[in-house]
């Protein structure tokens, strides 16, 4: 039996999964820090939300699985924190360090919104791949 529909029989709030697949990686050095949020205004940093997830892996890392996710939309932000010093390195503005988000929407000036990165996990188990980009 599925995790979410156990969590509906015990009167639980329900529960999904969600695994992100990373691609476009230029190397192996550092580590990608990851942001899982369901709120739109914390949405890239996820400083303003105590419930975010907040993990990192070594950039070597091709996936990542969040298990017991309550229901509901999300959106994923990623940096490829190359040298390790916890914060995304720009020049002028303009990220030197790579970046992702879920869905893959365009980048314009700045970040996407939390709408064009925003999907539903439910009960089953949702896919994210994140393709990271470098602008310089």
């Amino acid at each position: 039996m599925a995790v979410g529909c156990l969590a509906l029989l015990g009167g639980m709030t329900p529960v999904g999964q969600l695994e992100v697949d990373f691609a476009g990686m230029r190397s192996a050095k550092g580590v990608l820090r990851i942001c899982v949020t369901r709120k739109a205004d914390a949405f890239p940093s996820c400083r303003d939300d105590p419930n975010a997830i907040r993990r990192n892996v070594p950039a070597s890392t091709a996936s990542t699985r969040f298990d017991a996710l309550p229901t509901g939309d999300y959106a994923v932000a990623v940096i490829h924190d190359a040298n390790g010093n916890a914060k995304l390195d720009t020049m002028f503005g303009i990220p030197k360090e790579g970046f992702g988000f879920s869905r893959n929407p365009a980048i314009r000036l700045g970040p996407p919104s939390f709408s064009s990165a925003q999907f539903p996990v439910t009960t089953g188990a949702e896919k994210q791949q994140i393709r990271i980009r470098y602008l310089l």
